[in-house]
């Protein structure tokens, strides 16, 4: 009883500490996050980062080194973390996704916190433990390959498009091409009087004078943050056309304040125009336990530090993707893609579906650690990661595939129990800062 105690005030704690500020700035907000993390062990898992890293911290991790612990990492890989966009050179590509937790550390972090997630996910399907097994096996064994590829051709390009995708990938690369932009800009969108503004659906918050200046003047300081090789000559681009506010709900951004803010596209058509999001970073999961000052110090903010993550993990990315600071706090500005397109579990509910996909997961992975270090445009990672990871690995690889495995198991058993443990605080009212229940009077705030 007392261990069982002690861990939950240990969950509470993380959390708060995690999420203070935003959690006084809109309790509502996170209301609806622990409502959907309590629906099961891996809606908890994916929203609780910070309590993955907190664990870690204690974990004696043989495979990190003086490189190997100091590696480009995605910092919240789990299963549903994979999905399309469309890349600066105009691809249609399948890849990691979602860097608002990136950062540098071990890279078998990620390794560990994809399979325990992917452990889970087995686990919500009824997978027996065996099938789950092999499935984790997939993934390393794919992952170590394309590791292996790397250390042959440092200079690959490799990526998931639809010239090489198979199977489910090359489905969501499809489902992802088939979507129009005007189908988005109509559904977000209306035109009166020959201009198109936003539609009020009921989801945005129209801005005061003075506080759309505000975001004018963070706009004008995010132009400047594009690389100079994305910016068009064209004059009539990046032209401001309505800016509204909206609040972020998802699990993983619930309370993060966020614009969204309409542009003249390539030209002064109206089915051109883009939609960029504008939206609060928050502090990097591995950050509070990584103590590197020379990683901690690079970074001039979690704006910064978010967007100079996302270029180094994932190449030719979101022509649009840069920071800015609004009111002092850092903000990532990004398309809001219509090729966006996530990977969906759903339908993939035997071990015969997921093995090919988890095969294309690994090589996904192990691209994202290797084609970021010493040709980037930084010295965080100045050395060949395929060759520290390899070099760490020599001769262990089945100790190290079997180490990852027996830890997801074990941490997935964890997790399971922190879910009890989290619904009985949280329904209980022991998060305070989050009450379970609340009058229709309170949380009426709209934070900026």
């Amino acid at each position: 009883m007392a261990d069982t105690t002690s861990r939950q005030q240990h969950i509470i704690d993380t959390l708060v500490e995690a999420h203070d500020a935003l959690m006084q700035a809109d309790p509502r907000a996170f209301r609806a996050r622990f409502r959907k993390m309590a629906a099961d062990p891996y809606a908890f898992y994916r929203g609780s980062a910070s309590i993955f890293y907190s664990d870690m911290k204690n974990l004696q991790d043989r495979w990190a080194d003086g490189q190997t612990s100091r590696v480009w990492i995605h910092g919240d890989l789990h299963a549903e973390n994979f999905g399309t966009y469309m890349s600066n050179e105009g691809k249609l590509t399948f890849d990691v996704n979602d860097f608002d937790e990136a950062y540098v550390g071990h890279f078998s972090w990620d390794l560990r916190r994809f399979v325990a997630s992917l452990t889970l996910l087995c686990w919500r399907k009824a997978l027996p433990a065996e099938s789950t097994r092999e499935l984790a096996r997939t993934y390393l064994l794919s992952y170590l390959a394309r590791v292996a590829d790397y250390v042959v051709d440092e200079k690959s390009d490799f990526s998931f498009g639809l010239h090489n995708a198979e199977g489910t990938i090359y489905s969501i690369l499809q489902v992802a091409r088939a979507a129009k932009r005007t189908r988005l800009l109509d559904s977000l969108t209306l035109i009166e009087d020959y201009e198109r503004q936003f539609r009020d659906d009921g989801s945005i918050r129209h801005l005061e004078d003075a506080e759309r200046r505000e975001v004018e003047t963070a706009f004008e300081a995010y132009l400047g943050t594009i690389p100079r090789n994305e910016r068009s000559r064209r004059r009539v681009f990046y032209r401001v056309k309505g800016i509204v506010g909206k609040k972020g709900f998802g699990i993983g951004s619930a309370g993060l304040p966020t614009y969204n803010i309409l542009i003249e596209g390539f030209d002064e058509a109206q089915e051109n125009d883009i939609i960029l999001t504008m939206k609060q970073s928050n502090i990097a999961a591995p950050s509070r336990i990584v103590t590197d000052a020379r990683v901690r110090d690079y970074f001039l903010d979690d704006g910064h530090r978010a967007v100079i993550s996302q270029r180094s993990l994932q190449t030719h990315t979101d022509p649009f993707l840069g920071y800015t600071t609004l009111d002092g706090i850092s903000y990532v500005v990004s398309e809001l893609s219509p090729y966006k397109r996530d990977l969906d579990w759903e339908d993939l509910t035997e071990p015969g579906d997921m093995t090919p996909v988890l095969e294309s997961l690994g090589q996904a992975t192990a691209k994202i650690h290797c084609s970021t270090d010493q040709d980037s445009d930084h010295d965080l990672v100045p050395f060949r990661t395929e060759t520290a990871i390899t070099e760490a690995l020599a001769g262990r690889e089945e100790e190290f595939i079997e180490d990852i495995i027996d830890f997801a198991e074990e941490y997935a058993a964890t997790v399971r129990s922190d879910h009890a443990l989290f619904v009985d605080a949280f329904r209980e009212g022991k998060i305070t800062a989050v009450p379970a229940t609340t009058s229709p009077d309170q949380d009426s705030s709209r934070p900026r």
